[in-house]
């Protein structure tokens, strides 16, 4: 990435100290088991927070997978769409609860001269796909029960009442085993929000099994299907637009460019301004930053970078930040003697 390199220049023109960020120590941070802080009132989820995610995730993966096969065969044997659709939607579940498996895996891998990150993005790449699976799955379910609406099937009520509880009663075990897991995480929501799609998918069967069991009235069926799809919509929206926010390398929700600037000013008084401000994030969770000061008089060279990053460490918790000193701008500001 760019970012890395502006720093590494910076590091070249001017030694070690004079505003070149400690890339290798700051990187094995993100990939060591025990990691190594920085700064006052940081503190460092990551690595084993990871872990936990990555075997509750795998845990659920298996659980869903299993019973997937079943609320299938159940589906087809009852003809219920309800069940069906949500097997489908537990199929979906599994390539996601898969990828996202696969996201932590990879996370956990350290970074090479080609992925100077390493893996790390990954992960937001599984909540964007599982987004993406979200939006097919309910256009499917709306076309599958219109289907069904212009051509009635019949529903053996009791068969499908049975699958639909033991498929809700799964979905909340796997629920609650992912709330254990961090749910700040992109790829932990978008297991979470496939899992709750699961868990209307089986309400609405039950209660579109008694309403047929009672009354025989089959369109409740794709009916409640609809309604199930639609009640997903939203949320697979808002995890879109969060996975696509970090991709597109959007600065974090709770950071403002031009607060942040002045909180550096004020807070480190040697430096007279702060340009050239980038923050995003490398993941989720994860953010970064990029920047220019300008030294004020009498400031120490070898330490108004450090303290720079200590204050991003310290207030907004950014533990990976190039920062560069213009050193023009000094020039201009004391001139060499005989300089006109």
């Amino acid at each position: 990435m760019a970012h890395g390199n502006t720093d590494g220049q910076a590091g070249h023109r001017h030694g070690p100290h004079d505003g070149h960020n400690d890339d290798h120590d700051d990187h094995h941070d993100h990939h060591d088991d025990h990691g190594h802080h920085h700064g006052e009132g940081h503190h460092s989820h990551a690595p084993k927070v990871s872990r936990n995610n990555e075997r509750v995730v795998l845990i659920g993966l298996t659980l869903t997978a299993g019973f997937m096969v079943a609320e299938f065969i159940g589906g087809w044997l009852s003809g219920s769409l309800a069940l069906i659709a949500d097997a489908a939607h537990m199929l979906t579940d599994t390539a996601a609860l898969g990828l996202a498996w696969a996201a932590f895996r990879f996370g956990r891998m350290g970074s090479d001269e080609k992925r100077t990150f390493g893996y790390m993005r990954f992960e937001v790449l599984a909540g964007f796909v599982n987004a993406l699976t979200l939006f097919l799955l309910t256009i499917w379910i709306a076309y599958e029960a219109f289907q069904r609406l212009a051509t009635p099937e019949p529903v053996l009520a009791g068969p499908m009442l049975v699958v639909a509880i033991l498929g809700l009663l799964v979905n909340i075990g796997i629920f609650l085993l992912l709330m254990r897991g961090d749910r700040d995480h992109v790829t932990i929501k978008g297991a979470m929000l496939h899992v709750i799609g699961d868990l209307l998918g089986s309400v609405g069967a039950i209660a579109a099994a008694l309403i047929i069991y009672f009354t025989g009235w089959t369109p409740i069926d794709p009916i409640l299907s609809v309604v199930m799809a639609a009640l997903i919509l939203r949320a697979a929206w808002a995890l879109l637009k969060s996975a696509a926010h970090i991709l597109m390398e959007g600065t974090p929700s709770n950071i403002e460019i031009e607060a942040l600037r002045r909180y550096v000013l004020d807070e480190v008084p040697d430096i007279s301004d702060v340009t050239h401000v980038h923050v995003w994030s490398i993941t989720s969770g994860r953010p970064a930053a990029t920047m220019e000061i300008s030294l004020g008089e009498g400031a120490s060279a070898e330490t108004a970078a450090e303290r720079v990053k200590a204050v991003l460490a310290r207030q907004y918790d950014i533990r990976h930040a190039t920062v560069e000193i213009n050193w023009k701008q000094k020039s201009a500001d004391c001139p060499l003697e005989g300089q006109a």
